[in-house]
């Protein structure tokens, strides 16, 4: 879940390499590094820490070349250090950044080392950049060299090479994680995605699993996985260059959270039609799958597991089956297939490595067919499912997911239309959903309103390192969310349990330093979660209650109370996450966090 830039251009491409690094920040940030070619030598500068301490480094350095590679990481072999930060080279002659691990780098290490190499880190890319190095000392030309290391390695990467003496080439390589290359006149680029190069260009081609590309500044060349020569077809981003700036906003989580009404507006936009759904939107080959589904398993991770979760609730009340899985944990036990099941995957990216081995697990055992739920259209997830749905939320630069969440549940409430109609959903039922769904961007503007009066409550938790979080039915999700972005972003330790659950154990830590949250809409499960209230009332419990002005529930000494206005219960989930989200932003502010970076986290987990 690194960050990589590469460029071979015919001016100064330091500039591009560290702006393309700041826009790939949300895939890691322990360190930072470039490495360039300049007067037939290898030049490399690598800093710890976020990409500002790099920037700041060149800028002293007055380094600058036509030809280089850059990268930010997060840490998986060895810890953020100079001497574990990318690129890594091999006899100042081969330089290499990788996102993704190299599972088999202990034994390629063991022989690299018995042929006389000696390693300078900790890290499992190391090999990449000898094993190269070894090849070309045996005769091999720079590509096959690359191409003979890459059958050595097993794992999952994306790669960008250079070589001292070639200062107009760089080869790339792509087995698991994601891998562009990015089009401009007299120049192109390699990136781990197109945010990275949308100021220089918006014209990309995505290598497929095992290719391997050649570039310069006036021509690529593109060899697939058997050795042959191919073409990717060229795609233009529509995503625009200051869609990920930070404009008023202090941070990106706070923008992203205020942009949740147009991105729900914008999944919902062209979907709708009259008092129905457009089933079409989720492609050609939608009705027949879902005319022939009698099984919904659902896979996904962290905030698109929670997702996944609400969506169950959704699925099982229109009468459709459903299971929902971490996708971690799927792959690796045995399933009881059942008779035409499809597989749903959830990811905002569209690159997470778990989820993208569990749809292939899924496949391979016998599972029928296969929809994606995502917001990258150019993703491997998407590319590898049967149809998809885009959820149209834009980038999202937070590593705390915010409005990926709500645009997938959105995405999600349109799936379990189109399934409960095949079900026991009946057209009343649907032209309601649709009514409330033209609602949720309004509703989600009033929710917003609650941001100076959260920022208030919030600074009870200066001092507060644990917390609980309540709810019940497809809010228990919701409660599940709002404990994940709490402990995410302000490192306050949280936990969510359906309320029923608390006389099971979780009252023996209520205290009065430890504040409950609950989520209380009022629906027909409000009775049952006002007794779970007096429960941690009785044990000198805390609360805070985001609930209904209609629930009944009366703000007191111990109890505080944020009205949410008013809404029908088929939405409510989507509705109530936006003050959890508030929360943890303004809780996190408070801690002194960073909070769209925060530590031992990244954004896209391209890695197992």
């Amino acid at each position: 879940m690194c960050g990589i830039v590469g460029a071979v251009a015919n001016n100064d491409i330091i500039p591009v390499l560290v702006e393309g690094l700041k826009r790939l920040e949300y895939r890691g940030y322990d360190s930072a590094g470039v490495a360039v070619l300049k007067s037939g030598n290898l030049e490399r500068v690598r800093r710890v820490g976020k990409v500002r301490e790099l920037d700041s480094a060149l800028a002293d350095s007055g380094l600058s070349a036509t030809t280089g590679i850059a990268h930010t990481r997060w840490a998986t072999h060895g810890q953020p250090s100079e001497a574990n930060a990318h690129p890594h080279t091999s006899a100042d002659t081969i330089a290499v950044v990788c996102n993704g691990i190299i599972e088999n780098h202990d034994e390629l290490r063991a022989d690299l080392v018995g042929k006389g190499y000696a390693f300078m880190s900790e890290t499992d890319t190391e090999v990449v950049a000898h094993q190269i190095h070894f090849f070309i000392e045996q005769g091999n030309e720079f590509f096959e060299a690359v191409t003979r290391t890459c059958a050595l390695l097993e794992g999952a990467y994306a790669l960008a090479i250079i070589k001292h003496d070639e200062p107009n080439r760089m080869i790339g390589a792509r087995r698991g994680s994601p891998l562009i290359v990015g089009l401009a006149e007299n120049e192109n680029y390699i990136a781990s995605d197109i945010s990275a190069l949308l100021p220089v260009t918006n014209r990309y081609l995505v290598l497929d699993d095992g290719d391997l590309c050649e570039i310069n500044q006036h021509s690529i060349r593109v060899v697939d996985a058997t050795g042959s020569e191919v073409s990717r077809p060229i795609r233009e981003s529509k995503i625009k260059a200051d869609a990920v700036e930070l404009g008023e906003y202090r941070h990106y989580m706070l923008k992203e959270i205020y942009e949740q009404a147009t991105a729900v507006a914008d999944t919902l936009d062209g979907r709708l039609a009259g008092d129905r759904i457009l089933e079409q939107a989720f492609g050609p080959e939608s009705a027949a799958i879902f005319d022939s589904t009698r099984f919904v398993q659902i896979i996904a991770c962290g905030t698109s597991f929670h997702a996944g979760l609400v969506a169950s609730y959704w699925l099982e009340s229109f009468g459709v089956p459903c299971r929902v899985e971490i996708a971690s944990e799927f792959r690796y036990r045995a399933h009881a297939v059942p008779d035409d099941a499809l597989v749903v995957t959830i990811s905002q990216s569209g690159e997470t490595a778990d989820t993208i081995a569990a749809l292939t697990e899924a496949m391979r055992i016998g599972f029928k067919h296969s929809l994606s739920i995502c917001n990258v259209p150019e993703s491997s997830l998407v590319r590898d499912s049967d149809i998809c749905l885009m959820t149209h939320a834009g980038p999202e630069i937070g590593v705390a997911s915010t409005k990926a969440f709500t645009t997938q549940l959105a995405a999600l409430m349109l799936f379990a239309i189109a399934m409960g109609r095949r079900f026991n959903m009946d057209s009343d039922t649907e032209a309601r959903l649709v009514s409330e769904m033209k609602t949720l961007p309004a509703k989600i503007e009033q929710a917003l309103n609650l941001d100076e009066d959260i920022a208030e409550v919030a600074k009870q938790f200066a001092d507060k390192d644990h917390s609980l979080f309540l709810g019940r039915g497809a809010h228990y999700p919701i409660a599940m969310e709002g404990a994940l972005k709490l402990k995410e972003i302000s490192y306050i330790h949280a936990e969510a349990y359906a309320a029923g659950e608390l006389k099971h154990g979780p009252l023996a830590l209520v205290d009065g330093r430890m504040p409950v949250i609950a989520v209380a809409p009022n629906n027909e499960l409000l009775e049952k979660l006002k007794s779970n209230i007096h429960e941690v009332r009785a044990r000198g419990g805390r609360l805070l209650v985001f609930a209904d002005a209609a629930a009944g529930i009366e703000a007191e000494e111990d109890v505080q109370v944020m009205h949410v206005a008013p809404v029908d219960d088929s939405i409510s989930p989507i509705i109530y996450t936006i003050p959890l989200q508030l929360l943890s932003y303004h809780v996190a502010l408070i801690k002194g966090t960073d909070v769209d970076k925060p530590r031992n986290l990244a954004k896209s987990v391209t890695v197992e």
